[in-house]
C-alpha cells in the first residue's frame, strides 16, 4: 500500500488517475443524494451525466505529459486503461448503484440480478458483459496508439505497447472464463420441463 501512495505522491499521472477515481465516485454518490434524499431529479441527472468529463480530463493530462517529452510509463497505460474501461462500463455501474439505491432507500423494485451460472439466460448476459470488456480494450489500446502516433519515438512508447498485451491478454482470458465457458458448459433444464 505505501508504495502505491508513493507513486501517487511522487508521479502526477498516477495522482490523476486516482483523483479520476475517487471523482467519479464522489460525482455518483453526489448525483444519486441529489435524486433520493433531495428529490432534485434535474441536479442528478447533470451529475451523473458530467462523469465522462473527469475522462477527458484525464485524456487531456495524460497528452499533455506525453506531449512535453515524457517517456510513457506504466502510469500512461494504466490511464489509458482506466479510460477505456471507464466508458465501456461506466454507465452501467451507474445503473447498477442507481437500481440497488433506489431499492433500499426509494422503495423502488428489487435490483435485476444475472441469469444464475447454468442458466439459459446466462449466455447471452456474459457476451454482453464481455462485449464491453471488448469496447474497452479498444477504446484503450486505440488511445495508447493515437499516444504512440503522437510521441513518435519508439524508445519512449514501450510502456504503452506493454499494457496493449496486458489489456489483451485479459480480454482473452475473460473470452474463455465468461461467455465461451458459459457457451459450451451444459445447461441447467429448466422448471417447467419435464
Amino acid at each position: 500500500m505505501e508504495g502505491i501512495l508513493d507513486q501517487i505522491r511522487t508521479n502526477p499521472l498516477a495522482a490523476m488517475i486516482a483523483a479520476c477515481e475517487v471523482g467519479f465516485w464522489v460525482l455518483l454518490a453526489a448525483g444519486l443524494a441529489a435524486r433520493y434524499l433531495l428529490r432534485l431529479r434535474r441536479v442528478s441527472n447533470v451529475l451523473l451525466i458530467s462523469t465522462p468529463l473527469l475522462d477527458l480530463a484525464l485524456l487531456i493530462v495524460t497528452v499533455f505529459d506525453l506531449g512535453r517529452g515524457s517517456t510513457a510509463t506504466a502510469a500512461h497505460g494504466l490511464g489509458a486503461a482506466y479510460l477505456g474501461f471507464s466508458i465501456a462500463f461506466g454507465h452501467s455501474t451507474i445503473r447498477w448503484v442507481d437500481q440497488r439505491v433506489n431499492h433500499r432507500f426509494a422503495g423502488g423494485p428489487p435490483p435485476v440480478k444475472p441469469p444464475p451460472s447454468g442458466d439459459p439466460g446466462r449466455v447471452p448476459y456474459e457476451w454482453r458483459e464481455w462485449g464491453k470488456c471488448l469496447l474497452a480494450w479498444a477504446i484503450a489500446c486505440t488511445v495508447m496508439l493515437l499516444l504512440v502516433f503522437v510521441v513518435g519515438s519508439p524508445g519512449r512508447t514501450e510502456q504503452l505497447w506493454t499494457w496493449m498485451g496486458r489489456l489483451t491478454t485479459v480480454l482473452l482470458i475473460w473470452l474463455a472464463v465468461g461467455p465461451l465457458w458459459a457457451t459450451f458448459t451444459p445447461r441447467r433444464a429448466s422448471s417447467g420441463q419435464s
